[in-house]
């Protein structure tokens, strides 16, 4: 049997550890192919003061038709960030050349309420488009409230989340999991399956804020995805990976903007 095989759309922040540079090792050392599409190329995420950033978007449709040429299939779609309207009819465009493929989307759109300021009212519009078109997308709290245009709330509960996954599910992807939603000393990732009684996994929160948890969680969804992991079972393993990887990072005192030390428990992963 062949090994399955996932194209990775996303930027590739060299230094700091989240997008590509996290998703390539934690799909891999799960036993999928990864081959990456880059939407951008920074010497390091932009968390940090000083990077530089190459735009990739002029070879990004010159890169899919070489796989096309070769006739490269593949088991999944998972994209991550994208920078303009452009990019994301890009990657709608190759969820039609290969219709079936999963579809996973991580819509990287904003945080702590707010819509990030590179993001406009067009881009938003064309991201829900791509949201609808998809299998299974992982959008935290404030993105789920993009999308579905429900007013954030740092008070919001796991009902209140479970509610718009369910939401965000009856307008395409029969999977929602919304992750990060706090409260009191622990953070929830709220999940709803089309057909199925929506769930919650729980951890501790540990720290603030960490640059590539979400990638790092949603790396994990998609290689369970295509190796045919159950949603329930397959959060449960991101939520304590991703928080076994934060108690590390406490542990070496590592600055937030350096990303999770997955390299201390890949080994772990399978």
């Amino acid at each position: 049997m062949s090994t399955p095989r996932i194209a990775a759309i996303h930027d590739l922040s060299c230094f700091g550890r989240c997008s590509l540079t996290v998703a390539i090792p934690v799909i891999s050392a799960m036993g999928v192919q990864v081959c990456p599409l880059p939407t951008a190329v920074l010497c390091a995420h932009t968390g940090y003061p000083s990077f530089t950033f190459a735009d990739f978007t002029a070879h990004m449709r010159e890169y899919a038709a070489g796989w096309d040429r070769l006739g490269v299939r593949f088991d999944a779609v998972y994209s991550g960030f994208l920078g303009s309207a452009e990019q994301i009819d890009i990657v709608l465009d190759f969820c039609r050349a290969h219709p079936g493929a999963l579809r996973i989307v991580d819509p990287v759109m904003g945080d702590d309420g707010a819509v990030y300021k590179t993001y406009t009212a067009d881009m938003c519009a064309r991201m829900r488009a791509l949201c609808e078109a998809a299998d299974c997308i992982t959008p935290n709290l404030t993105e789920a409230c993009i999308l579905t245009g429900v007013p954030f709330s740092k008070d919001m509960t796991c009902e209140d989340a479970a509610i718009i996954a369910q939401q965000l599910s009856e307008t395409g992807p029969a999977r929602v999991v919304v992750t990060g939603v706090e409260f009191q000393d622990r953070v929830a990732n709220v999940c709803y399956e089309r057909g199925c009684t929506s769930f919650t996994v729980q951890t501790a929160r540990l720290g603030g804020q960490r640059s590539g948890t979400g990638d790092v969680f949603s790396a994990i969804l998609i290689a369970d995805a295509v190796n045919g992991v159950s949603l329930e079972k397959s959060v449960e393993k991101a939520s304590h990976f991703v928080c076994t990887c934060v108690e590390r990072a406490i542990d070496m005192d590592l600055p937030r903007t350096d990303g999770l030390p997955i390299e201390e428990e890949l080994r772990n992963l399978r």
